[in-house]
């Protein structure tokens, strides 16, 4: 398959009623920068995650960095595609603008998520199931590891690979039953209290065992009687973890961490600044590490390893639309595996193509089948929308990563 032309699309899909809204994102238009890998056989299609202004530079950055890609096959481009990744993040007329962050590092998203889905469906496979076929030498060719020497060799990879194999059919069981799924569409920022009950009796019939409410108000008694509203209608027995978007100074997420100590939450997501790792160390100190999340506003693996080298991580929650796309976050995945950190990655795409990355990271490398977050507010754009039932994603089946939308169709 021969890539043969490149269209970028600025695709966006406004909402209201509060819904997609948190303590930052008042009023949110939840858009994709679209890849689409144009053969005579298939079209494969990436997906960047942004909340619409903007979204127009990250395609014009796509076109840029598609260029050399026109005239190439998919499989030559996936034998070495770590090396390929390398070059487009370091280009020397874009490397400025970040380096791998931002702009340019969104568009790479964009396009190595569609260069992994038109490599599926070459292969005639879903992704999660080219994924599992790889070797562990071709799972790493397709990785950039540079600047991780200190944490990740290429051989390390390797062996980490080679190490679950003997017992991966301990655990492909999950192909089966399904991945569990959270709900985080129960508690957005502008939701009324009565509607905030009245979602989580709603996800709980749905088969729901965890749930999420968006915190953060200027007033954090709001926020506290949220909590309580939450606890309350899902009972002791349900997971339950709040997300603040980081809109909180450390001394403010602390204050909120020891004034919910009696409401057992999960996890306290994005408690503040995402680039501030020694206040996410302060408050994995004061409030237990387990007790915090982050990943969505990390931009690559470096930033990934020095949350990890600092114990300031809990919960792993890499976004593969907002890191390099699949390849980052593989190598992101791996880094968590060594520090023993588990994975419950952001969900940019509505959980399309992560349902597909969370079976490798569970079946591949032996992380926990935690569960995967569920946001469903744009279903109706995809051809094949993700299966959810009962609170669990089914196995996908189509082929390719499940992410053809249908607007651009």
């Amino acid at each position: 398959m021969t890539i043969e032309r490149i269209k970028v699309t600025d695709a966006r899909f406004p909402f209201g009623g509060g819904m997609g809204s948190d303590a930052i994102h008042r009023t949110p238009v939840y858009s994709y920068a679209v890849t689409e890998l144009a053969t005579m056989g298939a079209t494969g299609v990436g997906l960047a995650f942004t909340l619409g202004d903007g979204n127009d530079l990250v395609c014009r950055a796509v076109e840029h960095l598609t260029r050399e890609l026109v005239g190439r096959d998919i499989e030559d481009v996936m034998a070495d595609f770590g090396a390929l990744q390398r070059s487009l993040a370091n280009d020397e007329k874009y490397r400025w603008l970040g380096p791998h962050k931002g702009v340019v590092h969104l568009a790479l998203a964009s396009i190595t998520n569609a260069c992994w889905d038109l490599w599926a469906k070459r292969r005639g496979v879903p992704l999660w199931r080219l994924l599992l076929d790889l070797s562990p030498e071709q799972v790493v060719a397709t990785l950039d590891l540079s600047y991780l020497e200190d944490a990740l060799t290429p051989a390390e990879a390797i062996d980490m690979v080679c190490s679950q194999q003997a017992t991966r059919s301990q655990r492909d069981d999950v192909l089966q039953r399904g991945y569990p799924g959270y709900d985080t569409s129960v508690g957005w920022f502008g939701y009324d209290d009565e509607r905030l009950r009245d979602n989580c009796r709603r996800s709980l019939d749905c088969g729901f065992r965890a749930l999420k409410l968006k915190v953060g108000s200027a007033e954090m008694e709001r926020d506290l009687r949220r909590v309580e509203i939450v606890r309350e209608a899902a009972g002791a027995d349900i997971r339950f973890m709040v997300d603040a978007n980081q809109q909180w100074s450390l001394p403010r997420a602390l204050e909120f961490g020891r004034r919910t100590e009696h409401a057992n939450l999960f996890w306290i997501e994005e408690p503040t600044h995402p680039d501030d790792v020694f206040a996410h160390q302060t408050l994995a100190r004061e409030l237990g590490a387990h007790k915090i999340a982050a990943g969505e506003h990390v931009p690559n693996r470096i930033v990934f390893k020095n949350y990890l080298q600092a114990g300031s991580l809990g919960f792993c929650q890499v976004d593969a639309l907002r890191v390099a796309g699949v390849s980052e976050f593989i190598v992101v995945s791996m880094l968590a595996k060594k520090f023993g950190v588990p994975v419950a990655p952001h969900v940019g795409d509505m959980g399309q193509l992560h349902q597909h990355l969370v079976l490798f990271n569970h079946i591949a490398l032996g992380h926990d089948a935690l569960f995967l977050e569920y946001i469903p507010h744009l279903q109706q754009h995809f051809r094949h929308p993700c299966c959810v039932e009962q609170g669990v994603y089914r196995t996908p089946q189509e082929v390719g990563a499940s992410c053809d939308l249908l607007s651009l169709s």
